[in-house]
């Protein structure tokens, strides 16, 4: 189904036309962004982990559970993806477990852009409009390659019938204070979403932490990406050795808080990779509710990038409702 991006409102876009000198030079928003507040390591690191030692009870278990997978984003992204594989991927996404059909659907499956239609059309099949497809674009994951390749990658994506598109950001130039350039490629990366009848793909950006070195770095990249027009701000490809940490999404959704106070904007987060257990998951969920409250816990507003996270939340949900642990032959493999 086209997911059509509201319009912002009269206050948030003149919020935002206010903020419009942060970027009208490179020198400007290097001065923006280098003038945030700097991160306190040892507190963000703190905070995250007590937020991850809070327990719930087993009726709160039930609803986090069905809730987390309500918010996966089902991927495969491998040279050796077929159109069987993901009709398969999309089979599991609309029913996660086969015996139960009140397992929700996941959010959206996300596919390199030649698998776009072949998604598109298995969801349509299967009777879920509703489950979006997602694709990787812009060279994913290293992302360098030339602006009209990475446009063109885009487009391609969008006119299959992607219903929201994952960028990944030239690390390179970040790392090297090119912060304009980052923001003018995600600028022409979201006008390339667009779509001729005024509707337009969802645009996540990509971040890729695990190579962006400090936590600061984390903050000035997710109010860059933000300022450039992100619907969602994305930790990781999942192709590296360090992935989505609960510190660094702790900060990322602090900086969406602040952002949707600066200027009325909501934007999501999506952590990726490394996300494994249900276990895991809540811990996540929990933080989203401490930071953020109930206006981010919902798939529209936060994503889980970790497919081998479904199948644990689905023993964990089959040992709730049977008291046994069913173990990993009782789940379908991705």
């Amino acid at each position: 189904m086209p997911t059509t991006v509201p319009a912002y409102g009269t206050e948030a876009a003149e919020r935002l036309a206010s903020m419009a000198d942060v970027t009208a030079s490179d020198g400007a928003l290097r001065r923006f962004l280098h003038g945030l507040p700097g991160v306190d390591a040892v507190g963000l690191q703190a905070r995250a982990a007590t937020l991850g030692t809070r327990s719930i009870k087993t009726t709160a278990k039930a609803y986090a559970i069905d809730l987390a997978i309500s918010m996966i984003d089902l991927t495969t992204l491998e040279g050796a993806d077929t159109p069987g594989k993901v009709r398969a991927l999309c089979a599991k996404g609309i029913n996660p477990d086969p015996t139960d059909r009140s397992v929700p659907k996941v959010a959206a499956i996300c596919v390199y852009p030649d698998m776009v239609a072949t998604a598109k059309e298995a969801l349509l099949a299967g009777g879920a409009p509703d489950v979006h497809v997602a694709s990787v674009a812009t060279a994913f994951p290293a992302g360098r390659v030339a602006l009209p390749v990475k446009l063109a990658d885009t487009r391609d994506a969008v006119a299959a019938g992607a219903d929201e598109i994952d960028m990944v950001i030239d690390r390179g130039a970040f790392l090297s204070g090119r912060y304009l350039g980052v923001f003018e490629e995600i600028r022409h990366v979201k006008e390339a979403c667009r779509r001729e009848d005024g509707s337009a793909a969802h645009l996540k950006v990509i971040f890729e932490t695990g190579e962006l070195q400090t936590y600061d770095n984390v903050r000035r990249v997710s109010w860059l990406a933000m300022l450039a027009g992100a619907d969602f701000i994305k930790t990781s490809t999942g192709k590296v050795t360090v992935n989505a940490t609960p510190p660094v999404t702790l900060l990322m959704l602090e900086a969406v808080r602040d952002f949707r106070d600066a200027v009325g904007v909501q934007v999501g987060v999506k952590p990726a990779g490394g996300i494994r257990t249900t276990k895991d998951a809540i811990k996540y969920l929990v933080m989203v509710n401490e930071t953020l409250g109930d206006d981010w816990l919902t798939a529209d507003w936060f994503r889980f990038g970790a497919s081998s996270l479904l199948n644990d939340l689905l023993m964990q949900r089959q040992k709730l409702s049977t008291g046994r642990y069913s173990g990993p032959d009782y789940v379908t493999v991705d």
